[in-house]
């Protein structure tokens, strides 16, 4: 498997719209952000073929690699969305909040789901991130498993500055990597977190010089599929539960998981 950067005849895109490319390369996919021109700035379509990516998934993917064109990763919610106009083809914001509470309810959870599919249990994401990941770009990071950075990054929380709330499933993930107090207070502050920060509070899993990014996350990528794909699904279902277990709740789903790897490698499963 070549890794993003390097210059390999590309494989015929899955999905190819709105600002989002998927390929598929047997276990290893890849979701790119195509709009460099615009940092990569996010909108309902593209956020709508993210979901798509995600369900355009082959079963044989067990990998899947996100990554962006250009020197930002994503510089967050394009702000057209704050004009009275809005998007071609798209309600406004201002129309939504004009709606009833079941139709912006609706519409927001639309949004979210294309950041919501990333931690599926079949499959481990890797963001590779550069540059600015800003708001939206900020989240869709944190929507993945692992985070590799640049050296340049910098990723900030600016809803708050906005008048807004992050809503695309980030707060999560955030209060579980840095802590509740580290997550309020970048958030309602909006300030940069760089590279360093970022993988001191465990915001990313390491950080490499930019023009090394695809290389280290061609080689993460390797090592998580050297495992055998059960054994990881299930040390991935048993780590993201136990968020929501008990110490004695853990260790009971410890011993269940391990009694089906046991008779999976023993030839009696089920």
């Amino acid at each position: 498997m070549a890794s993003p950067d390097q210059d390999v005849a590309p494989e015929a895109p899955a999905l190819d719209q709105d600002g989002v490319r998927l390929t598929v390369d047997d276990a290893i996919a890849t979701v790119t952000l195509t709009n460099p021109a615009k940092r990569n700035a996010q909108h309902p379509a593209l956020w709508r073929a993210l979901a798509e990516a995600g369900r355009l998934l082959p079963g044989s993917v067990r990998v899947v690699v996100l990554r962006a064109e250009g020197k930002s990763f994503s510089a967050g919610l394009d702000r057209q969305a704050f004009t009275p106009e809005g998007f071609d083809g798209e309600p406004s914001f201002i129309d939504l909040a004009r709606g009833t509470d079941a139709e912006l309810d609706a519409a927001i959870a639309g949004y979210q789901e294309g950041f919501t599919w990333w931690r599926r249990s079949d499959i481990v994401s890797i963001a590779a991130v550069q540059g600015h990941a800003i708001g939206a770009g900020f989240q869709l990071a944190l929507a993945c498993d692992l985070r590799v950075v640049a050296d340049d990054v910098q990723f900030a929380m600016r809803e708050t500055s906005l008048g807004l709330v992050p809503d695309l499933t980030g707060t999560h993930p955030l209060v579980g990597l840095v802590g509740y107090a580290r997550a309020l207070e970048i958030c309602a502050t909006g300030r940069f977190v760089h590279a360093e920060e970022a993988v001191s509070t465990g915001l990313a899993n390491v950080a490499v010089p930019a023009d090394q990014l695809g290389d280290a996350v061609h080689d993460l990528a390797s090592a998580l599929l050297a495992a055998p794909r059960d054994a990881v699904i299930e040390t991935k279902a048993l780590l993201r539960g136990a968020q929501d277990r008990d110490y004695e709740a853990q260790r009971t789903a410890e011993r269940a998981a391990q009694a089906r790897r046991l008779r999976d490698l023993a030839g009696v499963g089920e």
